[in-house]
């Protein structure tokens, strides 16, 4: 099984949405920090499941 998914990428692509939301007043500061704290957390979520190679779950006998 291959992943076609690149976290790194999607990381970026939405710092860059929260960065433009910045610069258009549409957020603060703070809410940028808030939202980029957020948005670290769920990269550093989906990374670990990603990482490692796929084992069958042992079955009982």
């Amino acid at each position: 099984m291959t992943y076609n998914f690149d976290p790194d990428r999607w990381y970026d692509n939405e710092y860059s949405l929260l960065e433009q939301a910045l610069k258009q007043g549409r957020m603060t500061p703070a809410e940028f920090d808030c939202r980029v704290e957020a948005l670290s957390g769920k990269y550093d979520d989906m990374v670990a499941r990603l990482d490692g190679t796929y084992q069958l779950p042992e079955q009982s006998k």
